[in-house]
């Protein structure tokens, strides 16, 4: 008898993330013998630093093969701590630190460990493709605040005012922002700030992934504002300054009444990350910079290329990012257009046209809580990107 158990609401209602669909209908055009370029994921085409995967071969040869503590190894949440201290002007002690594989758990924990059915997230838009479907598996409910390309994306202390009520939680966002590059500048994230200084129950938790590609004079993070000290949580890890995607380390450091929460959840999930890798981690911390800054530098270079190839075309609106691999066009002038069978009725109709035609991949903004919007990693060689553009330039002339 074929079994009767069905797929539970909760994954029924799930959407899928954006990107890692785009990655797969990509992968699919390959194995069919197409030439495709994928930017459609948020991975550094670096290698990791010879330095680092040297430190992990020693914690092998050292027998960094054991479970580790839930939270993370002591060295490792110590050299989080003392970065922390000496990057972001943050004081967390190691027991205020939970090391995760991965940001994207760091999340999730948070959102378990920190929400209700009912409450609220106000979650700054574009963001992350998973924010959205994190806080609703916590059973609590998305309030998204919207911008556009003529806020820089970024959103104004009146819009925050405004979606504020008596069941907000937390606010969530990325600065440097996935997927828009976007940086809020410390006169920005305090006003931010200001709006919920007398709202001591809501607490900010604030995504610095690509905190190491930051093309401004230097990251500022919103914890270190004082009357924020006990109620922001920083979120970080290792996949994108370091090219350590693969390795799956995302760290926060938080009130320890909420760390404690996230081991606990944390335990009974997944318990701690992997040894060797967190050994590795703790030397990454502790050690040379120069891989990141030659990487950044890198990324800067292409961001100026990226930008010059994408203005040429008509259609695209660009702004000038300040962090991160990504650029954000607004291409909603093509809304409407059509070539052959294709019609553009949306940013989603444009990518799959992109990608069938053009071979290309490319992620739609609604995804990112932007419809109308494109994001393109420039994580590439320059020659993927030249040859990217001159496809995608070449396929929406085609558009009329």
């Amino acid at each position: 008898m074929n079994s009767t158990v069905t797929i539970s609401d909760r994954v029924l209602n799930m959407e899928e993330s954006a990107t890692l669909k785009m990655a797969g209908l990509a992968r699919k055009l390959r194995q069919e013998g197409k030439n495709v370029i994928n930017l459609s994921l948020g991975e550094p085409d670096f290698d990791t630093p010879d330095h680092i995967k040297e430190a992990a071969k020693k914690a092998l040869d050292e027998g960094y093969t054991k479970y580790t503590p839930v939270n993370g190894l002591i060295e490792l949440r110590q050299a989080i701590s003392n970065k922390f201290k000496r990057d972001n002007d943050l004081d967390y002690s190691p027991d205020q630190i939970v090391v995760s594989n991965g940001a994207k758990q760091s999340l999730a924990n948070l959102s378990l460990a920190l929400l209700n059915p009912g409450d609220e997230v106000i979650i700054l838009a574009p963001y992350w493709v998973s924010y959205y479907e994190i806080v609703r598996l916590s059973d609590a409910k998305p309030i998204i605040i919207t911008t556009d390309i003529n806020q820089d994306f970024k959103a104004s202390p009146e819009q925050l005012k405004a979606a504020l009520t008596d069941k907000t939680r937390f606010i969530l966002f990325s600065s440097p922002c996935n997927p828009t590059g976007s940086v809020y500048t410390q006169s920005e994230l305090e006003a931010l700030a200001a709006v919920i200084e007398d709202r001591p129950e809501i607490m900010v938790v604030a995504d610095e992934i690509y905190e190491y590609i930051n093309f401004t004079e230097k990251h500022f993070s919103i914890g270190s504002i004082p009357f924020l000290k006990d109620r922001a949580i920083t979120v970080n890890g290792f996949s994108k300054g370091f090219a350590m995607t693969g390795w799956r380390l995302g760290y926060i450091g938080a009130p320890e009444w909420v760390a404690k929460a996230c081991i606990k959840i944390q335990g009974q999930v997944t318990s701690g990350a992997n040894a060797f890798a967190q050994k590795a981690a703790a030397y990454a911390l502790e050690s040379t910079m120069e891989a990141s800054d030659h990487m950044k530098a890198a990324y800067a270079k292409r961001k100026v290329m990226i930008m010059d190839l994408l203005n040429d075309i008509e259609g695209f609106n660009v702004n000038d990012p300040s962090g991160a691999f990504y650029i954000f066009p607004d291409i909603s002038a093509y809304i409407g257009k059509k070539h052959g069978d294709y019609t553009i009725n949306s940013d989603v109709d444009f990518c799959t046209y992109i990608l069938n035609e053009a071979h290309v991949a490319i992620v739609p903004g609604s995804a990112f809580g932007c419809p109308g919007c494109i994001r393109i990693s420039y994580a590439a060689s320059d020659e993927e990107i030249k040859d990217a553009c001159t496809r995608i330039k070449a396929y929406a002339e085609k558009l009329v």
